[in-house]
């Protein structure tokens, strides 16, 4: 069996999801905050230097079925694009949309306002999609559709980081554009 990207990803997703279930302080060394005392009465956060928290905030999820979501969302988008892009851009994509939706997340949201899950590198992989579909023959229209949906329950449901959402839809179509002018 091939090993793709996208498997490598969502493996390492859930092993992670298992170790904050086995421990449940990795959340808080893992976490999205900008800087924030936290349980061990530390300051802790970008803020305070742990740049790290940019990549791993996609590691951690606020429950099994965020985590589902997420990891379903990853594998039906994953694996058209990894085609389309090969692994190493789409991996690109997928990292430069995680930063990108991390960075959106610090700047619009409260300095002590934590964010967890892989959100912001999905919606980027939904703008790398509306990108590349017509040429991979996906309807365009709906990814429109989910994407509008997913960003309406952003605003409707509480404790939903939206503004990672925005930053990493716009990462992925930024990187999926410039990926493809490379590509010829």
């Amino acid at each position: 069996m091939k090993r793709t990207a996208t498997t490598f990803l969502i493996t390492l997703i859930c092993a992670f999801y298992l170790l904050q279930l086995i421990n449940p302080d990795i959340e808080q060394k893992l976490f999205l905050i900008n800087k924030a005392i936290l349980n061990d009465g530390l300051i802790h956060g970008v803020g305070a230097g742990e740049f790290y928290r940019i990549i791993t905030v996609a590691l951690v999820h606020g429950g099994l079925m965020h985590l589902a979501f997420n990891m379903y969302a990853l594998l039906v988008l994953g694996n058209p694009l990894e085609k389309a892009f090969g692994k190493t851009k789409f991996l690109a994509v997928f990292t430069i949309s995680l930063i990108a939706g991390s960075l959106t997340s610090l700047w619009l949201n409260p300095t002590n306002s934590p964010s967890v899950g892989a959100s912001g590198a999905l919606f980027g992989l939904f703008g790398a999609m509306a990108v590349v579909g017509r040429k991979i023959g996906v309807d365009i229209k709906s990814i429109t559709v989910i994407l509008g949906i997913n960003f309406a329950i952003g605003f409707i449901l509480p404790g939903i980081d939206w503004h990672a959402h925005l930053g990493g839809l716009i990462g992925g179509v930024l990187s999926a554009v410039l990926l493809l002018r490379k590509r010829v």
